[in-house]
């Protein structure tokens, strides 16, 4: 039962992963491709967290830790680099 849960909620991730790309070719704005790109951040993140129940082995875990670190610090350079032109001062 929880694989075809697993499935079912890879499907929906996949989705979502899916509707950010189009937000991120068809945005007005900057900001809004900035948002969508965090959210796909976060949608890549839940499906290797579901990977990782998928095949019940940690390193999924791990690998989606490294991949929330590096896309809050992604996310946080490029709101600084739309305020001031550059990252760092």
């Amino acid at each position: 039962m929880i694989t075809y849960a697993v499935i079912f909620a890879l499907t929906c991730y996949g989705f979502g992963l899916l509707m950010n790309l189009w937000r991120i070719t068809h945005a007005d704005h900057i900001a809004d491709r900035i948002l969508a790109l965090d959210t796909m951040v976060i949608n890549v993140i839940g499906i290797l967290t579901l990977i990782g129940v998928f095949f019940g082995t940690r390193m999924y875990f791990e690998a989606s830790m490294l991949f929330a670190m590096v896309g809050f610090v992604s996310t946080i350079a490029y709101c600084r680099f739309i305020l001031r032109g550059g990252i760092i001062e």
